[in-house]
């Protein structure tokens, strides 16, 4: 073996022992701050605020956790008259991502559903944002009588090129995928985290509750950069197989999205479903990108509570 080639395993091997160190102080700095239920061998990880006025419930997108919602403000503002339920999707904050499964849209809709349904949640509003809007609309196609309405939030609905799928398909490959979640990825996502943060916001600024109240030595645990990677590298198939039923959804939806939305360009992705929806009304937010419940969570929340 070549000594640059030794070197480097043992640069990797001694960064994946350093990132799972990294993984266990951040546990113990951010523990579970909600209730967990087990749903089909799965720990399922949720809050649980409020406790009047018919449910809504909270999914979010790709790479982030149930803090994200209190963190832009929106769980206060919805929980002052509606029961308000957030859950962890597979693989982050506290919620399991059992290996051996296929975790679609599908699937990760079916969990939540069932753990939503243990909990006593009858007919909620679903709130998607980004790569949870998919969850959200594959719940309210598998149980359309039981969702009462729908509130995407800067979401991506239809399959693109997305060059980055392509890097993070290496993360199902046997052995180089974990190399790259374990070791490569999580140092990666320090260095370039706070400029990931600020093209997430754009055109807007990062604001003061995501910056400061957003546990980020959770988000850069090996397993959920894993969980991330295997979500980001599917998004488009899944987008592809869900896009071919949207015209059997029927119940009230709302859309809301940035008109400065770096991540998804939004002219082909919201703009296109709200047209190709009956039953969905739109509202692009003038100089706000992807962020969208953080930078206008009034309005947000306004849109999400005019669904009833």
């Amino acid at each position: 073996m070549a000594p640059w080639v030794a070197g480097g395993v043992v640069a990797l091997a001694a960064a994946a022992v350093l990132n799972q160190g990294a993984a266990a102080a951040a546990e113990a700095e951010f523990p579970p701050i909600g209730d967990v239920i087990e749903v089909d061998g799965v720990t399922v990880h949720y809050t649980d605020t409020g406790g009047s006025g018919d449910p809504i419930v909270l999914i979010h997108g790709n790479g982030s956790l149930v803090q994200d919602f209190a963190a832009a403000g929106l769980v206060e503002r919805l929980a002052m008259t509606h029961r308000v339920i957030a859950f962890d999707r597979p693989g982050y904050g506290y919620t399991a991502r059992p290996e051996g499964r296929d975790w679609t849209a599908e699937a990760q809709a079916a969990l939540l559903a069932t753990a939503a349904e243990r909990i006593g949640v009858t007919r909620p509003i679903v709130v998607g944002h980004s790569w949870g809007t998919l969850v959200a609309i594959a719940w309210a196609l598998a149980r359309p009588a039981e969702v009462k309405a729908l509130a995407l939030l800067a979401g991506y609905y239809y399959p693109t090129a997305r060059p980055d799928a392509m890097l993070l398909n290496i993360a199902e490959v046997p052995l180089l995928g974990r190399v790259f979640t374990d070791a490569w990825a999580p140092v990666q996502t320090r260095l370039i985290g706070p400029l990931g943060n600020k093209l997430v916001f754009s055109p807007a600024a990062v604001t003061p509750g995501f910056r400061d109240g957003m546990p980020f030595g959770l988000m850069l645990r090996p397993s959920q950069v894993r969980a991330s990677a295997e979500d980001g590298a599917q998004m488009p198939a899944n987008a592809a197989r869900l896009a071919e039923r949207y015209g059997e959804l029927k119940l009230p939806i709302v859309v809301l999205w940035g008109d400065g939305d770096k991540m998804v360009k939004q002219s082909g992705q919201s703009e296109r479903l709200v047209a190709e929806l009956s039953t969905a009304a739109g509202k692009a937010m003038p100089d706000v990108g992807h962020m969208i419940h953080h930078v206008r969570p009034g309005a947000v929340a306004a849109a999400i509570l005019a669904l009833g």
